[in-house]
């Protein structure tokens, strides 16, 4: 941690650490690296192996601190988590995704992610490709109302999207402030009410970050790289995100009626390659009181099959 930056506590650890059974010899995969509380918590629990994957390169230097304590038993590869397909090669015992922004991308002001904090328009997980402030002056105003609603599930997309295209006829939207001011002419801030600007904040980081097909690509390489009765544990923090994480589980578990989109379209085919899924999991009373952030978080885990596997033409082999 930073000096002077605000201390960075893991949701859900606790739960994490119940659901994902860390034992020794194992491998297990954080794909969501970020200030590397999830990774050190495992390596604590037992005598196994981390791999840690992030696209965000200012979390370098701590995979670095943790590669001089852990040495060969920690391992740091840059990239996506949509990515695992390509960036993890060996069979995993356990993975485990915290979707969304992370705490530390929150209180680097610099970043752009927060409302709260004037900064550049950013919002780029890898620091890198368009930002917010792109899709804001750039977007054709009825697409941009469409994108406020899918990805923030916002009902006065509409009036907020006609207002950002009259401000940015005159100059271009450039800070977070800037574009909280504007969305405060649609929605007004309320005391005990959510900050207006968050859905639409939600809806831009999506976008810029594609945040949605990572997930969906996440999971389903996740899926294919786990040994027999491996855990995938996922913690996420929005209805856009929990409902993937639901589909795909029941899914993969038969327990939606119908064909599965990620197993052959052969009725003959049971849809079982988790023997196990959770329902959602929530924190602790006392751990929202401690880190107001977990409030939104939701967790759920599945227990890969034995002998069951999907082969990279997503074909399922007994």
């Amino acid at each position: 941690m930073m000096a002077g930056k605000t201390k960075h506590i893991p949701v859900m650890l606790k739960e994490i650490l119940e659901y994902l059974c860390p034992a020794d010899d194992k491998i297990y995969v954080d794909a969501t690296f970020g200030n590397g509380g999830y990774s050190k918590a495992i390596l604590d629990a037992a005598n196994c192996k981390v791999i840690a994957i992030d696209r965000d390169p200012t979390v370098v230097a701590k995979a670095e601190e943790l590669k001089k304590q852990y040495g060969s038993r920690f391992e740091f590869r840059a990239g996506r988590f949509g990515s695992i397909a390509d960036l993890i090669k060996e069979t995993v015992d356990g993975f485990v995704f915290d979707i969304g922004v992370s705490s530390m991308q929150l209180d680097e002001a610099e970043r752009g992610f927060s409302f709260t904090k004037e900064a550049p328009l950013d919002m780029r997980m890898s620091c890198s490709g368009i930002t917010a402030a792109d899709i804001v002056n750039t977007m054709p105003e009825t697409e941009l109302a469409d994108l406020i609603y899918h990805y923030g599930e916002e009902r006065k997309s509409r009036q907020i999207a006609r207002k950002i295209a009259e401000y940015r006829r005159n100059k271009p939207i450039e800070t977070t402030t800037e574009l909280a001011d504007i969305i405060y002419t649609v929605l007004h801030p309320s005391r005990n009410a959510i900050n207006p600007a968050t859905r639409t904040f939600q809806a831009l980081r999506i976008a810029v970050n594609d945040e949605l097909e990572e997930l969906k690509n996440g999971l389903k390489a996740a899926a294919e790289k786990l040994a027999p009765n491996g855990r995938l544990v996922v913690v996420d923090f929005h209805s856009l995100e929990d409902r993937i994480v639901k589909t795909f589980f029941n899914d993969l578990n038969g327990k939606n009626k119908g064909t599965s989109r990620y197993l052959p379209e052969t009725p003959a085919v049971k849809k079982t390659l988790f023997h196990q899924v959770s329902k959602a999991i929530t924190p602790s009373q006392e751990e929202c009181l401690v880190n107001p952030r977990a409030r939104s978080a939701k967790l759920r885990f599945a227990v890969k099959s034995q002998n069951i596997r999907l082969n990279d033409k997503g074909d399922k082999d007994d």
